[in-house]
């Protein structure tokens, strides 16, 4: 015996960051051409793991929440695809509907439906959302803070992630961030803004970052007038 304690290892953090497969005709995604990248890598010191979700609005929270339970992250950043979008939008709030334009990929289209039955009319990101679009928007990457993730499979995501966090997981923290088309997808949307995966790579790496390290969000200017 030496009277020395071994050390003890502290247990990296992980943050679990997900994309959504292609829906609507597409064959891409790049909310999951992002996250699969990110797969494996360390990240201001957590390990980041990658998990695709489905474009099926009755199925794709079950699927987040195994996630969850399997990877037990510290951290959860949900990324999903708005074509038309010029930037890397942060989304502020998620809203109990589904009011969905189009099927999802097993055909459902939920009109006027909640996400969870009884559940609160609406919740706010526990990302520190004006801090990320600030350090995507310092660090090049075009960002600012959205108002409405939709009322689609999207939303749908937000909704359930924040739902669980407040009502069985508090000391997670997670949201949505909304991604442009890829350039390759934009030549199929005539006038439609992209943005590079280089670029988006470098953006997630950045909201990895920000998500770690800040935890109470700065008082930046980031609302609309409509």
């Amino acid at each position: 015996m030496t009277g020395m304690e071994p050390k003890k290892e502290t247990a990296m953090p992980t943050v679990l960051i997900t994309g959504i497969e292609p829906f609507d005709g597409e064959s891409l995604n790049p909310s999951w051409e992002a996250a699969r990248h990110m797969d494996g890598l360390e990240i201001g010191g957590a390990r980041v793991v990658a998990r695709q979700l489905p474009c099926v609005i009755g199925k794709v929270v079950d699927v987040l929440r195994q996630a969850i339970d399997e990877v037990r992250p510290d951290l959860v950043i949900c990324l999903g695809q708005a074509g038309g979008r010029s930037d890397v939008t942060v989304e502020r709030v998620a809203i109990n509907v589904v009011d969905a334009r189009i099927p999802d990929n097993e055909g459902h289209q939920p009109i006027d439906e909640p996400v969870v039955q009884g559940g609160p009319a609406a919740y706010f990101s526990s990302l520190p959302i004006k801090a990320i679009v600030r350090d995507l928007r310092a660090g090049g990457v075009p960002a600012s803070v959205s108002l409405t993730a939709g009322t689609y499979n999207c939303n749908t995501i937000f909704y359930g992630l924040a739902h669980f966090i407040a009502t069985e997981r508090p000391t997670l923290r997670g949201g949505f961030v909304h991604v442009p088309y890829l350039p390759e997808m934009a030549t199929r949307h005539p006038g439609a803004p992209s943005l590079a995966l280089e670029v988006l790579l470098h953006g997630v790496k950045i909201m990895v970052a920000t998500s770690l390290t800040v935890t109470q969000d700065v008082k930046l200017s980031g609302g609309a007038l409509h």
